[in-house]
This record gives structure tokens, sequence and C-alpha cells, in this order.
């Protein structure tokens, strides 16, 4: 079989961010498709997928290293795109959509007409591999209260996405929680965090803006409690400082 191209191993790369750790087999549907489109077997497509995860931080603290014979290529595209999310998911889809092998293409993804609605759709997109790669990295539950309830589930950035670097910040996954939506909503508002051990705090404006028995069950009873770690991509402890040091209430009013 021919060597890995590089856009090849972008969608492998691609795809291994999307999916949990534990599905990453032949069985897969999605790693089915994916051999299919790319005409390998798919037991190749999940050797290329779990060659990834020997540079993974979070799986190797948890002594899963991966597979060890992955190529060079796979380290260039792991460094690349942790340095540039945005151009990952932008080429992923431009390979997908055959653009890429089209002298006439400018290197652009095919999007409708209009600069606000591309951006709409590229936005929509980010979002989209954003959810997905947390979803994957937290197997689906919530990382402070365990809720599984795909709808009740956020994709919540630790530095917000408004203030942060469009390539390497906005689609990190490192750069995320997988919160259900009330903690979602205490998090980005400041009323609670987490420092660099992963450990919950709770502002202390708390007791004063609504000392109540749900307040104290909802908020104040996961002071001091560890989030449920991702099997992969670690919250990034400088997103982390950012949040502890910007965002967090640490204060009384």
């Amino acid at each position: 079989m021919a060597r890995w191209s590089r856009e090849e191993s972008i969608l492998a790369f691609a795809l291994y961010c999307e999916t949990p750790f534990g599905k990453i087999h032949s069985n897969n549907s999605d790693v089915k498709a994916l051999a299919d489109k790319i005409g390998r077997t798919p037991a190749a497509v999940s050797m290329k997928m779990c060659n990834f995860a020997r540079f993974d931080p979070a799986l190797q603290a948890r002594g899963v290293g991966g597979l060890k014979n992955g190529s060079k290529l796979d380290e260039v595209i792991w460094d690349e795109f942790h340095a540039d999310w945005e151009t990952l998911i932008n080429e992923r889809d431009i390979i997908l959509n055959g653009l890429a092998a089209r002298p006439e293409s400018d290197g652009r993804i095919s999007l409708p007409a209009g600069n606000e609605r591309v951006e709409q759709v590229r936005t929509r997109v980010n979002q989209d591999f954003f959810r997905k790669t947390l979803l994957a990295a937290y197997g689906g539950a919530c990382c402070i209260t365990g809720i599984n309830v795909p709808d009740l589930l956020i994709a919540s950035h630790i530095k917000p996405w408004r203030v942060s670097d469009p390539k390497r910040e906005r689609t990190s996954p490192t750069n995320g929680l997988l919160l259900n939506s009330f903690h979602d909503r205490a998090f980005d508002k400041g009323l609670m965090t987490i420092d660099n051990r992963y450990i919950i705090h709770i502002s202390p404006r708390i007791p004063e803006l609504a000392p109540s028995g749900k307040t104290e069950e909802w908020l104040s009873a996961w002071e001091g409690v560890s989030i449920h770690m991702p099997e992969k991509f670690l919250p990034d402890k400088a997103f982390i400082e950012y949040h502890n040091d910007v965002i967090f209430q640490k204060q009384a009013g």
C-alpha cells in the first residue's frame, strides 16, 4: 500500500479529534466511511488514527501511548494544527470537497457567495468541530456532574471565543470544557472556575447573590471537587490562568 499522503493524514487526524479513543477501531462506521473515501482499509485508517495518540499528553498521563510506529508526517501534522486549528478544519473540508486537486482552486473552501454568509458558515463548521471534539474527549458527559444528555451539554470555551485567537485558540479542544448548560452559564459569568490542578472553585459572590439550598446544591457543593478529566486534549493551563485572572469573580461584591 502506498505511503500516506498529507491529505489522507489530515483527514485521519481530524477524525481522530472527533472520535472517542475507545471507538477508534475498524468496525466504527465513521472509520469505515473514511476508509472508503480514500481507498484504504478500515484497519489501516484506525491504525493511522491511533498513531496520533502517542503525541497526546492526556493519553500519556493515563499510560496510553498509542502506536509507536507512526511516520514523521504524523508529528508534523500534530504540531502544525495544534498551532492553527482553523486551518485544519478548512483543509479537511477542502479535501473532502475535492477542491485540493483542482488547479483553478484558490485553496479556499467552497461556500455560498457573500462575505457575511461565508463567515457564518465557517463559524458554524468550526463550532461543530469544537463540539464534536469535546464530546469525544469527555465521553459525552459533563465534566462536573456527569450528565450525558447531549441536548443539555455545551462545548464551553475556557478563554472566551470573543477574545480568542481565531487560528490557535477558538477551535482548540484544549480551550474547552464539556459542561451542562447551567454550569456552562456559571463558568461563562465567572461564578466558578477551575485551577491548574483541574479543581473547581466557586466565586465568593455566590452566598450574597443567592443564599439558598439549591444554590448550595448546584454551586457551592462543588468547591474543591476535581472535574472528570478528558481522555484526550487536556485543558491548557494558559487558558485556565486566563479564566482565573480575567473572568473569575474572586471577591464578594
